[in-house]
């Protein structure tokens, strides 16, 4: 697994020590890489778009991106983590979806 939240070379991102996630957040912000990155792709938007709908640099984009793709396996490994622990509190994460 590639985890580089130790990787020093980070202008917009960092880790935060009081939280229980591993991934890094932008600086300033209660707002994970991940969080971005995903919005963006599941959104298909542009770099251009994803800057303006997050009010952040379009450097802080790119970051973010190169973060979230050489990090895939920490990312993913977290989301698993979070499902376990939501389902084992009664959370419903699927929606039930009955066909008439």
């Amino acid at each position: 697994m590639t985890t580089n939240t130790s990787k020093t070379q980070w202008q917009f991102l960092e880790p935060r020590s009081s939280s229980w996630r591993k991934q890094l957040y932008f600086k300033r912000r209660k707002l994970t890489a991940f969080t971005v990155w995903s919005d963006m792709i599941v959104n298909e938007d542009t770099l251009g778009e994803t800057t303006v709908n997050w009010d952040l640099p379009t450097e802080a984009i790119k970051e973010a991106i190169e973060y979230c793709e050489n990090n895939r396996e920490l990312l993913k490994s977290e989301a698993e983590e979070e499902r376990r622990y939501l389902e084992e509190r009664g959370v419903v994460l699927e929606p039930n979806i009955t066909h008439r």
